[in-house]
């Protein structure tokens, strides 16, 4: 069997202990049991073969993209195991695990430089100076993840594991927005499966553009750019739930310690918002959300290495 058909058929397990008595049943998909322990090794497979197949990426062609890490780690994964070459611009905001795990890939390494270790609106402006430089230097192709809607397509599996591992009975979904991809796609399935399936869209808290709010920094991995991602449509989602990053991180300490689940940020906030619904929504519902990755990208950053 190729590595790369190792992707997905994650598990989906539900919450035993954190869900308060009189909410509605909570599952959460482990997107951390894919081979780099992210949900987007699903997204970075679907745009490296969509390109090798339409031409776009040539034999021999360097892959470039921008990235905070999971992206990036996904697509130094894939093309190792397709033989390309692969560069990858990111930033010290980001944790040293994920840009090791890149390199580990061998995945050539651009890092820009953040302010204080924080995820602001203009490092993701330099980020992509930085990899445009690289197409006019050396023609390698950009995967572009924020406008590539490959990535959405790489989606359509999860959706369909979701609808099968909870016997058709699916009331809400609840998901951090990145570059919305996952979020499109899933949701989007989702729906064609169940049309009023209720969609909550999960964003920073410090940076709430989603909501209306202005943007700012954070510490929310993988999700909350600054500003509106070009595959965000307001249709998608039935509501927007902004969480603080010190409610992300605590909840994914919490899921750690109470139900065994070891996970980032994101992943964090998806429970928080998760939890949100389901005291609404009452017992009779089911909620399912995703374990975006796995706890051990960020052994160093404050999630846990300031405990």
């Amino acid at each position: 069997m190729n590595i790369l058909n190792t992707i997905g058929n994650t598990p989906l397990v539900q919450l035993q202990s954190i869900v308060p008595a009189g909410s509605a049943r909570i599952f959460v998909k482990l997107e951390s049991h894919n081979p780099t322990g992210s949900m987007k090794d699903r997204m970075a497979r679907a745009m490296v073969e969509s390109a090798i197949k339409s031409g776009a990426l040539a034999d021999g062609q360097e892959l470039v993209e921008f990235t905070g890490g999971s992206t990036g780690t996904s697509l130094a994964f894939v093309c190792a195991a397709l033989g390309y070459s692969v560069s990858i611009v990111t930033s010290d905001a980001f944790s040293i695990e994920k840009r090791n795990h890149m390199k580990a890939f061998g995945a050539m390494m651009t890092i820009v430089p953040s302010q204080g270790g924080r995820i602001t609106p203009d490092l993701f402006v330099r980020m992509r100076e930085a990899t445009q430089a690289i197409i006019a230097k050396r023609g390698a192709f950009w995967t572009n993840q924020f406008e590539n809607h490959d990535q959405a397509h790489g989606y359509t599996a999860l959706a369909d594991e979701v609808w099968a591992q909870a016997d058709g009975r699916v009331d809400a979904f609840v998901h951090a927005v990145g570059t919305c991809g996952s979020l499109r796609g899933t949701s989007t399935r989702l729906r064609a499966l169940h049309p009023s399936l209720h969609v909550v869209a999960v964003e920073p808290a410090e940076s709430a553009v989603m909501s209306g709010g202005q943007p700012g920094s954070h510490r929310m991995e993988g999700m909350g750019t600054g500003r509106l991602v070009p595959m965000w449509d307001p249709s998608l989602a039935n509501e927007i739930e902004p969480v603080s990053t010190d409610e992300a991180e605590a909840m994914a300490r919490r899921l750690a310690r109470e139900e065994a689940i070891f996970a980032g940020t994101s992943t964090g906030g998806n429970i928080v918002a998760s939890l949100r619904l389901a005291a609404r929504l009452g017992p009779s519902a089911t909620i399912v959300t995703i374990a975006c990755d796995h706890g051990l990208k960020y052994i160093s950053t404050p999630l846990y290495g300031g405990q």
